[in-house]
């Protein structure tokens, strides 16, 4: 716990410590009716919210063909992996950025995911699905057999899913670090209390995944576009 925190602390730094998080977001929440400002905030709020939903509908179809008091286990297991591993992806996500070319690879992965999410929605296989989870018999992905291939299976795609959320949501508000720090407690919000309702409706309403996986790809080729030029941390720099 104390090492914890004193991550927490040297990553809250990065933002200039607990009093310039909250003068950045100040800032930037006081220019929201900025276009640039008003756009990154919009494409932070879409992602959080149809990647928590997808997070939801994986966990509970990987699950889905174990036993009830079983499947809720490995469901809890899920749910408290992806909060913890948001929260830590989060705490160095400044640091991550500073990183020549991840910004680059990070546009990369995010179109995989988009190819991934498209597939999903295109073909809308169905499996078991798991009655805890709704929408997620919708998913396409084989129910694992075992209870330890159900966690190990749910622990891989958390860690995906959760660099892929902070990653996409740093990369839509890049340039205004306050909705950055708000789109990742948002994110750890979500997927704590209302994740399995986001799945519901976006199972419900399709086109609310649609929206997210056109603002998701859009994203994605801006931190390509941005990981190449950036004259820091761009990929062009190890070429010029």
């Amino acid at each position: 716990m104390l090492e914890f925190l004193t991550q927490a602390a040297a990553a809250a730094q990065g933002f200039g410590g607990p009093g310039g998080m909250w003068d950045h977001i100040v800032n930037d929440f006081s220019n929201i009716t900025e276009p640039a400002a008003f756009a990154a905030f919009l494409q932070v709020l879409m992602i959080d919210i149809v990647l928590a939903g997808d997070n939801a509908i994986v966990v509970g179809a990987l699950a889905a063909g174990l036993p009830a008091d079983q499947r809720k286990k490995v469901i809890m297991i899920g749910v408290l992996a992806a909060l913890v591993l948001r929260i830590a992806f989060a705490l160095v996500v400044t640091q991550l950025m500073q990183i020549v070319g991840l910004i680059f690879v990070g546009g990369l992965l995010l179109i995989w995911v988009a190819w991934k999410m498209w597939r999903e929605l295109r073909d809308g296989a169905h499996s078991a699905g798991s009655p805890e989870i709704e929408g997620d018999e919708h998913s396409g992905l084989k129910p694992a057999k075992s209870f330890a291939g159900a966690a190990w299976a749910v622990a891989v795609a958390d860690v995906s899913m959760s660099l892929d959320n902070v990653l996409a949501v740093a990369g839509a508000a890049r340039d205004h670090p306050g909705i950055l720090i708000v789109g990742l407690i948002f994110a750890v919000a979500l997927m704590g209390v209302a994740a399995n309702i986001i799945a519901k409706y976006i199972e419900r309403y399709r086109w609310i995944a649609y929206i997210g996986l056109a603002v998701i790809v859009y994203v994605a080729f801006k931190m390509i576009y941005e990981g190449w030029i950036d004259p820091a941390v761009g990929m062009g720099t190890l070429f010029s």
